[in-house]
């Protein structure tokens, strides 16, 4: 009986961690940029996008497909960046022991 209160002690110990890293995921920032950085994306740790910056030489109304896919890029990458800001976090936590989509 005081292995199963040792284990929901310690399980509670962990998911309280798992909210302070997610609490502190938030206030951190990646950024990634696409068109040799004419588009500049910055997404929190909870890949929440936080801000988008377009040089203006890259607005053009005869090319709206191209800075579309620059956006795109941009944001697909500064995801990608968040993604694996939190698995490092989470990795800290858990020793490098966490089940895949777990996070």
């Amino acid at each position: 009986m005081k292995n199963i209160a040792g284990l929901m002690k310690q399980a509670q110990k962990i998911q309280e961690k798992f909210a302070q890293i997610q609490e502190e995921l938030a206030g951190k920032t990646v950024e990634a940029s696409s068109g040799g950085g004419m588009v500049k994306v910055v997404a929190n740790g909870k890949q929440e996008i936080v801000s988008i910056k377009i040089d203006p030489e890259v607005v053009s109304k005869d090319d709206v497909e191209m800075l579309e896919d620059l956006i795109l890029a941009a944001v697909n990458e500064a995801r990608k960046r968040a993604d694996e800001l939190a698995k490092n976090e989470v990795a800290k936590l858990t020793g490098g022991l966490m089940p895949p989509g777990l996070f």
